[in-house]
């Protein structure tokens, strides 16, 4: 759970401050250990039938929001990123995370997958573009990838195809 707070480590837009459009809007299946223990460490700032609010923002307006939600019959634990000056955001994440849940199984879309690769890389294999490359590529995130005869290769993970 904790390598999935800081999986945006490193970005430039976290450096600069300026990261709420990293975060706001993300969410993640969390054990309901995971859940309980951080309703423990501090106490929330707001409080619901089915979930909860971190006091701590990871920028000005977008913090934790736990949630404790029934899906098809099942208690599941989730964790999102809300921006708490927008009015209904935490409302439209449940639903969402109901929603996607609810479905039946499907395969991921690309965006899905791309943020699945992304988040199960070590941080010792992934990273984001500097002043080595080119102008348009500089800030996005990279992979190292390995590319048969050519070795391990650094790509823009945009650019990763099926």
């Amino acid at each position: 759970m904790f390598r999935m707070f800081n999986r945006h480590r490193g970005d430039p837009a976290v450096v600069e401050s300026d990261a709420e459009h990293l975060f706001a809007g993300e969410w993640f299946e969390i054990a309901e250990r995971e859940h309980d223990y951080m309703l423990e460490i501090l106490p929330p700032l707001w409080m619901r039938a089915d979930m909860f609010a971190m006091r701590e923002f990871m920028t000005d307006n977008v913090t934790s929001i736990f949630f404790a939600l029934l899906v098809d019959g099942r208690k599941r634990f989730f964790h999102a990123y809300c921006n708490l000056f927008d009015k209904g955001s935490v409302e439209r994440m449940r639903a969402a995370i109901i929603a996607r849940e609810s479905r039946p199984a499907k395969a991921m879309t690309r965006d899905e997958r791309l943020e699945h690769i992304w988040s199960s890389t070590h941080d010792d294999y992934r990273g984001y573009a500097g002043k080595g490359w080119p102008a348009p590529l500089q800030g996005r995130r990279t992979v190292l990838v390995y590319c048969g005869g050519l070795g391990t290769v650094l790509k823009p993970l945009c650019d990763l195809t099926d």
